[in-house]
Formats: structure tokens, sequence, C-alpha cells
């Protein structure tokens, strides 16, 4: 189960539970999911319970117990469990299948993955002063909004409603990608480094990371292609077995093995909470948002890309296959997202 489609399976619950008159309230037009916070448990948490306690007129706690009955007889949730004033922590029957149909819904819509209504029919005016960081923001601004169906016109002169912290000289001489990254990446609030430090070709330079982990992906998809095997999602947990291009069984396990087979992969996480930023980045007026996001998604799969392509001997197996998927999805969040701050994304560096 994707988190878009758990998001719609809770929102089914809060219709049948409306229908069945235990909660006299109107459904959400949509339920966001998030990460367990502090004291949480399981893979997603929401605070619908808490939404619709007041006007249903019925505590936090009573909502929350409607809705995880309804909850608990959806296919792939194994469990429910209310926290704090009324959050549903949920856990699906199995994490590999819900990193599947993640990579496999984000193949599917590629760099657009992640785009949704959440502006739909609305104009976002931006009144900004007649200065380069100014300038910037609000085209990448203009750019998040159209991800979420809305569009945005720019304007000059007082009150203005968008107003970074200038840049305290010209980026010009960085080049177009690393004078955007030196605009963008900072919050608005903060003062942009105009240095060559952007255009160290290191780890230390997260632009250049990024960049990097994107071409790292082009390579190893080239790679595989000439190896004759292609992507294709699926469990990444368990070893192809002597080289066979096989699965081990789990006897060839140990706990260590199996308990790194039963926790999720690093990029579960942020890959799903990708239509979430870019939500938040749309209706905040915060590409800010979006870079940090990017570095979150690379830093999760730089170690995934060794192990994607078979060594020596080694056949190339379903865990290759499916490593690759996920390699290919990650790589599609970062050229999007690189795309929408208005940077290029290189299929070589």
């Amino acid at each position: 189960m994707t988190p878009a489609e758990l998001s719609r399976t809770v929102l089914d619950a809060v219709c049948r539970a409306v229908d069945a008159g235990e909660l006299d309230v109107a459904a959400p037009e949509r339920v966001t999911l998030t990460e367990p916070g502090p004291g949480g448990c399981g893979d997603f948490a929401t605070n619908v319970a808490l939404r619709l306690a007041r006007p249903a007129a019925r505590p936090p706690l009573y909502v929350a117990d409607i809705l995880r009955a309804r909850l608990l007889d959806a296919d792939g949730v194994r469990d429910v469990v209310v926290t704090g004033p009324g959050f549903l922590n949920i856990s699906l029957r199995a994490r590999d299948d819900l990193l599947t149909g993640l990579v496999r819904e984000i193949r599917a819509r590629g760099t657009e993955y992640g785009y949704g209504d959440a502006l739909a029919g609305r104009t976002v005016v931006l009144r900004v002063p007649y200065e380069v960081r100014a300038e910037v923001v609000a085209d990448a601004v203009a750019r998040l909004v159209a991800t979420q169906g809305g569009r945005t016109e720019i304007e000059h002169g007082e009150p203005v409603t968008l107003r970074p912290v200038p840049a305290p000289e010209d980026p010009a001489p960085l080049g177009p990608d690393a004078a955007r990254w030196a605009l963008l990446h900072p919050a608005p609030h903060d003062r942009p480094r105009i240095t060559a430090d952007h255009l160290v070709q290191r780890e230390t330079n997260p632009l250049f990371r990024i960049r990097y982990a994107h071409a790292r992906v082009r390579a190893l998809l080239r790679n595989a292609h000439d190896l004759g095997f292609s992507a294709e999602p699926g469990e990444l947990g368990f070893a192809d077995h002597a080289g066979t291009g096989e699965p081990a069984s789990e006897a060839h396990f140990d706990s260590a093995d199996r308990a790194s087979h039963s926790a999720p992969h690093p990029l579960q996480t942020p890959l799903a909470d990708h239509p979430r930023i870019l939500r938040a980045a749309a209706t905040t007026h915060a590409p800010d948002r979006l870079a940090r996001h990017l570095l979150t998604v690379t830093d999760a799969l730089l170690p995934l890309l060794p192990d994607v392509l078979p060594v020596g001997e080694e056949k190339p197996g379903v865990a290759h296959r499916a490593r690759l998927a996920l390699a290919e999805a990650a790589g599609a969040v970062l050229a999007g997202g690189l795309s929408l701050l208005g940077i290029d994304a290189p299929e070589h560096l």
C-alpha cells in the first residue's frame, strides 16, 4: 500500500463512519500522513481525528477510537494505535509491499511524482522588490505552485509580500545552477553565502552531492542495460544466493539479516514524504524546504548505490533489479526537485 493509497483508506474510514451515523461531520477533502512523532509508532501517523473532533462536537479520543475500528478492517493495515490526544499511528502489513508500491508509483509518474491539487483554481500573487534573490525565490515559488494546480502572478512594488534577505553580492559569477542553489537553499530569513564553496566538487558541497547522486543513478541504469537487466520493483532484503541470481532462502540468514530485512529502507520515509514537502513548499512559499528535502533523499540514496550492480562473477538477480528500481525512483525525485528549483540534473558528472 502506497502513502497515497493509505491516505484514501483513512478518508474512506471517515466516510464510512459518517454514513453509519457514528460521526456527524463533513469528510475532509484529503488526509495528511506523516512519520510518527515522539511517542508514536508504526509506519505512518495522522491527526485526522483531532481535526474532526471540534466540528463533530466529540472528544478527539472518541473520534480516534471510531476511526481505529474502521481502519483495522482495511486491507493492508496490520494495526492502529491511538497515542497522545488522538493521533492515529498506522502499521502496515508488509513493509516491502509498501516500498514496492511506492517505487512503482514514482516510476509511473516520473519527475511529476508528488504533484497534487492543493492550490487548484487559485492564483497566488507575489509582490517582490527589484532584487536578484527575491526574483529567484519568486520564480521557484511559481514553479512549486504549479505542481499543486495553481498559478502565480509576480508583481513589483509595495506592499511587498515576499522579501527574502538580499544576497550580499552578485551571485552571477557562480554560474546559473550554483547561483540559484546559493539563493534558494537558505531559509528566506537567512543571508545567503555567495562563495566559491558552491563550486567545489566534493561531498561537503550539498549541491554537488545531489547532482552526483542523480548522475550515479543514470550511470547505473546505463550499466545495467549493458549487463542485460533492467529495473523491477521488488524485495530488497534477500541477497542473491551463491551468485545464481536466485533469492536465498531464509535459512541462509542470521538474526541480524532478518532484522535488516524487516526494517524499512532509509529511502522509504523521504520518498513517501515527497508529496507533502512539495505541497508545504508551495503553500508556504518556501523553496528552501524542497532544497533541504533533496539533501535528505540524497543522503539516504548514496549508501544504496554500491550494492545495485552485481560484483565479479555474480549474476543479476531479483535483488539487483529491485535496488535498481529504488535508485531510479530516488533519481526521479532528485531530477524533479532540481528542475523545480531551476537547476540542471546532469546525466553525466
